[in-house]
């Protein structure tokens, strides 16, 4: 019995120093701003404060720089190596908006071109290991900002900030069109990181970006979680705009913007081509959109690429558009291998669905490295309350190719629009528009039509209106009664036109073959009411 009583004591001694241990380490490993001389009731700017608290952690090999309960008032936080900056609820930091608290420049990306301007927000260049966590509440006080940007007027006095940015961006490359850069003022991400590696933001909320908010750039392993953003009536304020990075997981957010809610990006012209950083392997999913021009959008800028991405299981109400992928000529780069599913929508004051390669009107080119290219993207379940359901605009000299659209429902002022178009499928899709065809195509080559229908046909517009297609093989439609004509053709290069398994008895005319179509069509098999 003794020695079990000496045994059961030496147990607990050691768990005691254990935990002593324990405790002390985790004592340690958090670094309370208030106690380097951050106030806790926005007082004094708390810059050098957090900077000396970021710096005592990173000595030690890392730590939690934590913020308790409180208003802070800071300028630039720059972060570290395995450094943890943790917001408590409760806690709020509010951004100066004093510009000379977002000095000396640092190396950034303006828009897709790689400059030197503001500091960021929060910043970081090649660290790793970093987090910013928390239930707390961030604030950019972006107004001064945005207020400096859309009242300047060319020809006035330029700034000190002016001056400051052209002596240190005289050797940038510049992207095709230069006015972007003509004002020299641009102004800081909230959250920028820069060729970072395991970067984690999670659980906190953010307001008043001075521009875009999340961008993290050139980085690896990158997830956004739980995150909520609000930027209400403000230019350019994107949500989350991870560019050129690799590894990418954004989950369970919540946005309401100026701009974009979510915008996937590779860099701009010469300058995107030249770094020729891809963005590739990213998740989106289980996110709310309300506000923006965009619910999650690919390019403009996507001269390095953007491939592999997956989009499901979001909400997008009251936004400009739903999924938007844009370029154009002199772009360059390749858009390529996109999943978008489970998706709706609902009050899209335009479209639900854009691919446009003519972003910027411009003439036919040659075809080169300055030629976009966009293929293998595929849309499936989607709901959508919109109002248009689709437009997809390719090049005459680079066709868009390889899309696909299954099991889609659209209430729509009008439906798709689909031009300079290659291999399109459409799959158990039901588009019931207020005027106009369901389906209008120009231009387009290998088309599939399984199926589609609608609920709401127009006695003055056919529910398809094909002009210049070739390969067409549409099986599988059955008309509502009262469907004054399913099919029309039109234009000389429409040819190869294949039919079969059809009903076409409730419709008044099924296929409308106009007089420029030369060639008959083939019916396969099975067709009635011709």
């Amino acid at each position: 019995m003794f020695k079990n009583l000496v045994s059961a004591v030496k147990f607990w001694s050691t768990l005691i120093v254990l935990v002593v241990i324990f405790t002390s380490a985790q004592a340690q490993s958090y670094y309370n701003v208030t106690k380097y001389g951050a106030k806790n009731d926005s007082s004094k700017l708390a810059t050098v404060a957090i900077k000396k608290a970021i710096d005592a952690a990173s000595k030690a090999g890392g730590g939690t720089v934590y913020f308790p309960a409180g208003k802070y008032l800071t300028g630039a936080i720059h972060l570290k190596s395995n450094i943890t900056i943790f917001i408590d609820a409760g806690a709020e930091l509010h951004f100066s908006d004093n510009f000379d608290d977002y000095l000396p420049m640092v190396e950034s990306r303006y828009e897709g071109v790689d400059v030197k301007s503001f500091s960021p927000l929060f910043y970081a260049y090649k660290a790793e290991n970093i987090s910013i966590i928390g239930r707390g509440l961030i604030d950019g006080h972006g107004k001064k900002w945005w207020d400096f940007v859309e009242g300047y007027k060319e020809g006035q006095a330029r700034s000190k900030w002016q001056y400051e940015f052209d002596k240190l961006n005289k050797d940038i490359v510049l992207p095709d069109d230069p006015k972007q850069m003509k004002r020299g003022f641009l102004r800081p991400p909230f959250i920028q990181t820069m060729f970072c590696k395991n970067v984690l933001i999670d659980g906190i909320t953010i307001r008043n970006s001075p521009f875009w908010t999340v961008n993290p750039e050139f980085s690896e392993n990158v997830k956004i979680h739980a995150v909520t953003i609000n930027n209400p009536h403000s230019p350019n304020t994107d949500g989350i705009n991870p560019e050129s990075c690799k590894n990418v997981h954004i989950s369970d957010c919540h946005i309401s913007v100026g701009d974009d809610c979510i915008t996937i990006k590779s860099g701009k012209d010469e300058p995107g081509r030249r770094m020729a950083i891809p963005a590739e392997n990213y998740v989106i999913t289980n996110c709310t959109m309300l506000s923006g021009h965009g619910g999650v959008v690919i390019g403009s800028e996507m001269s390095g690429d953007v491939r592999k991405i997956t989009i499901s299981n979001c909400v997008f109400d009251g936004t400009d558009r739903g999924i938007r992928i844009k370029t154009a000529r002199g772009r360059g780069g390749i858009v390529e291998e996109i999943r978008v599913s489970n998706i709706i929508m609902k009050d899209i004051k335009q479209q639900a669905i854009v691919l446009d390669m003519q972003y910027a009107k411009t003439n036919v080119q040659p075809v080169s490295d300055r030629t976009p290219k966009f293929r293998n993207i595929h849309f499936s379940n989607i709901t959508g309350q919109v109002n248009q359901a689709a437009y997809l605009n390719g090049l005459e000299e680079m066709p868009i190719e390889n899309i696909t659209f299954n099991d889609i429902n659209m209430e729509a002022k009008t439906g798709f629009d689909i031009s300079f178009s290659n291999r399109i499928e459409f799959h158990n899709v039901q588009v019931n528009t207020e005027l106009g065809p369901s389906l209008k195509a120009s231009r387009v080559n290998n088309l599939v039509v399984d199926g589609l229908k609608t609920y709401t046909p127009h006695n003055n517009a056919a529910v398809i209106d094909l002009k210049n297609v070739s390969d067409l093989f549409l099986y599988n439609s059955f008309p509502i009664s009262g469907t004054a004509n399913y099919l029309r053709l039109s234009g000389a290069g429409t040819k190869n036109i294949s039919l079969g398994n059809n009903n076409f008895r409730n419709a008044r005319v099924g296929v409308k073959k106009e007089k420029d179509v030369f060639e008959s069509i083939d019916y396969v098999s099975g067709d009635k009411g011709q």
